[in-house]
């Protein structure tokens, strides 16, 4: 068999919340031997891998492999995040996660985030449905999902591994999406900064609206989102009015984002039509460090990003508006272990620090449950 199962089990068993004595119970076997295949002292017979891979919902394939076996294509749902359709453009590399007893398809190049990071197979549209042609030697899934488009969550993952040998995934996407696949149980975790206009509240209002369960709001920073401009700021700008000037190139942020609605609003504000901002429609960057990375490299003029990464890039930010960025997860999940993990990681004042040397960030709310 291939290595010790150890990560492949308890990644399947911590998914569903369950101790290593809870999920023995559910097998028919001894607390002692699961623990001992967990920690991988010993393997299973071919009836106890049998029992686990039943109780877990997966294949004895998917946790107990042999060397040098050829994986199998694989089903899983689309996550539609952040971009509609992207696996009908051609194959995609992608991480495989269970979430509430889904596989679901994870695409590593968006944003940028995952660009050299190890995928799990291949994924690309058939007429039935995902498939994914898994790659050798992928790893277990990871424990905790996580949408949304802050990069202080990079370090987030990082501490989770580090500290807690928790694997996170983080899909950098837009609040909407992130809490729209948060509904459809395709992530465990969605983070979000919207406000709603009319009642000038951010964020529980489209959690009440959008979310059709029991859901809890954890503080995570605020932000200072800005008009980030190359250095020296060559074209004057000063702010939003100046973004209808002839010849001044905007990138903005994907429908349905946070940072290109707060845009809508600063020029409804400032009595300029969207419709006379040349890139406003045009343009849909999917992170904070598309934009920057767009500024900084002279393919746009302007674009509206976090301070950090304008810090980041070099780059000069015109204050905007300073927003609450909360991450929002059921209320089922608390008791999860990986769940548990990130809550400690939020509280830890380390953490904080962290995030505020990038510039920007207020993390006196981190870690609240609101």
């Amino acid at each position: 068999m291939s290595s010790p199962p150890r990560k492949k089990l308890r990644a399947r068993r911590t998914d569903r919340g369950w101790s290593q004595e809870r999920l023995a119970e559910k097998a028919g076997i001894t607390r002692q031997a699961y623990s001992a295949i967990e920690s991988g002292r010993s393997m299973p017979s071919t009836d106890v891998a049998l029992r686990l891979a039943r109780t877990l919902g997966a294949t004895v394939e998917e946790l107990f492999s042999l060397p040098g076996e050829e994986p199998t294509p694989t089903w899983a749902t689309d996550p539609e995040l952040p971009v509609p359709g992207l696996f009908r453009r051609g194959a995609r590399r992608v991480r495989l996660a269970r979430v509430s007893g889904e596989l679901t398809a994870f695409p590593l190049s968006v944003g940028g985030v995952h660009a050299h990071h190890p995928a799990d197979g291949l994924a690309s549209q058939g007429p039935e449905g995902l498939q994914v042609q898994p790659l050798p030697g992928r790893r277990p899934p990871p424990e905790l999902v996580v949408a949304g488009c802050d990069p202080a969550l990079g370090l987030v993952m990082e501490r989770l591994r580090r500290q807690w040998d928790v694997d996170g995934l983080w899909i950098p996407a837009g609040s909407r999406a992130a809490l729209q696949a948060l509904g459809k149980g395709r992530v465990h975790v969605a983070g979000i900064h919207l406000l709603e206009p009319a009642s000038g509240e951010y964020n529980a209002p489209w959690i009440r609206r959008t979310i059709p369960f029991p859901a809890v709001r954890v503080g995570f920073a605020s932000w200072e989102q800005a008009l980030v401009v190359p250095a020296h700021n060559p074209l004057g700008l000063r702010g939003v009015e100046d973004l209808a000037r002839p010849g001044v190139r905007l990138v903005n942020r994907e429908p349905g984002s946070g940072s290109r609605e707060l845009l809508a609003r600063c020029l409804q504000e400032a009595g300029v039509p969207r419709e006379a901002v040349p890139g406003f429609q045009e343009t849909a960057a999917l992170a904070h460090e598309q934009v920057a990375a767009a500024v900084a490299t002279g393919l746009a003029d302007v674009g509206v990003a976090v301070q950090a990464m304008a810090t980041a890039w070099g780059l000069q930010a015109l204050p905007l508006a300073r927003e609450p960025f909360d991450l929002v997860l059921p209320e089922t999940l608390m008791d999860h272990p990986a769940v548990r993990a990130l809550m400690e990681v939020l509280l830890d004042p380390a953490l904080h620090r962290q995030v505020e040397a990038l510039g920007g960030y207020d993390t006196s709310a981190m870690g609240r449950v609101a």
